[in-house]
């Protein structure tokens, strides 16, 4: 059975971080292509950072992306948090067949 699972979301001040991080299982993970999606209220879900199956990593600004495949792990650090951070933050598996997807961890950036 097939499982992607986040955790690590929260309640955080703005210029805080966070580090997310998404477990799976049911499938080879070292195989897959792993991305961190979010989606904030009426908005379309947009990508946050990408990491190829041999660890090269695309980071879009305050956010870095690492994985673990000993833990089948992936990870996305978060810095310098905003309030326009405040969303639904999804983990993404992405193979040469299929797709899996998390159900998502809140994180909210308030003070």
């Amino acid at each position: 059975q097939v499982q992607v699972v986040e955790s690590g979301g929260g309640l955080v001040q703005p210029g805080g971080s966070l580090r997310l991080s998404c477990v799976a299982s049911g499938f080879i993970f070292s195989k897959y292509a792993m991305n961190w999606y979010r989606q904030a209220p009426g908005k379309e879900r947009e990508l946050v950072a990408s990491i190829t199956t041999t660890g090269g990593s695309t980071n879009y600004g305050r956010f870095t992306i690492s994985r673990d495949n000993a833990k089948n792990t992936v990870y996305l650090q978060m810095n310098n948090l905003k309030p326009e951070d405040t969303a639904v933050y999804y983990c993404n598996a992405r193979g040469s067949e299929y797709i899996y997807w998390g159900q998502g961890t809140q994180v909210t950036v308030s003070s």
